[in-house]
């Protein structure tokens, strides 16, 4: 984590945006990164937060850029649990595991863009999420992937409520340039936020509380010993 990035920033003449999209969903079993870390919430937060804090100075440098977060439907249905963030205590449970992680890494959107409004920077925080997205409803792209018979009868059947990779895509693409997005505003898909057109979101209730994405910050700081310059 403390060399993602490094020495790289420098070299860049701008950076106008950064889509923080990687993610990890573990099955069966708790499984930890090289750093050590529950691999869900390494990947898919700390990791994040450790590329902003080696890149922030050159999108800072820009001016009017833009740090787009993706976060996931799964954190609706989760409940926070701050005091385990590694997934150490209870008995681990995947895709619960997975939506804290997703939650955190919304969170962390959420006060970072408190903390660009209270620096008065030109950088703005921005959440987007990509609703109900399956491999077996997006096209063929060899040799990544091919589309099979068995895709096809796995996505006909939920068509009216998934959508492909591809579009999935599309609230990203959004929030990272249409000049009329702010910070702070989550971005999804249209039709019961699982697929269609990208439309803007009221935030989940729990991202208002102040008070716990201060505290997954500085875990976050804690966990992988840097910060974002703010």
């Amino acid at each position: 984590l403390r060399q993602v990035g490094a020495g790289d920033a420098p070299h860049l003449p701008r950076l106008d945006g950064l889509v923080l999209n990687a993610g990890a969903l573990t099955q069966k079993r708790r499984t930890e990164t090289v750093d050590g870390h529950e691999l869900n919430y390494g990947t898919n937060h700390l990791g994040h937060f450790a590329l902003t804090a080696h890149l922030y100075p050159l999108l800072a440098r820009t001016g009017g850029s833009r740090i787009v977060t993706m976060g996931s439907m799964a954190a609706r249905l989760v409940s926070p649990d701050p005091d385990d963030l590694e997934s150490t205590g209870d008995r681990f449970r995947s895709f619960r595991t997975y939506g804290r992680s997703k939650l955190a890494q919304m969170l962390f959107a959420v006060e970072l863009d408190r903390r660009l409004r209270a620096a008065d920077a030109t950088v703005t925080s921005v959440m987007a999420h990509p609703g109900t997205a399956l491999d077996s409803a997006t096209p063929s792209r060899p040799p990544v992937r091919e589309r099979s018979g068995k895709d096809l009868l796995i996505s006909v059947p939920l068509a009216p409520f998934v959508q492909s990779k591809e579009h999935a895509a599309w609230p990203a693409v959004r929030a990272a340039l249409d000049p009329a997005v702010r910070g702070g505003q989550l971005w999804g898909p249209a039709f019961l936020h699982s697929r269609g057109l990208p439309a803007l979101e009221r935030p989940l209730r729990v991202l208002s509380d102040t008070g716990l994405a201060n505290r997954v910050w500085t875990a976050a700081e804690q966990a992988t010993e840097l910060t974002v310059p703010v």
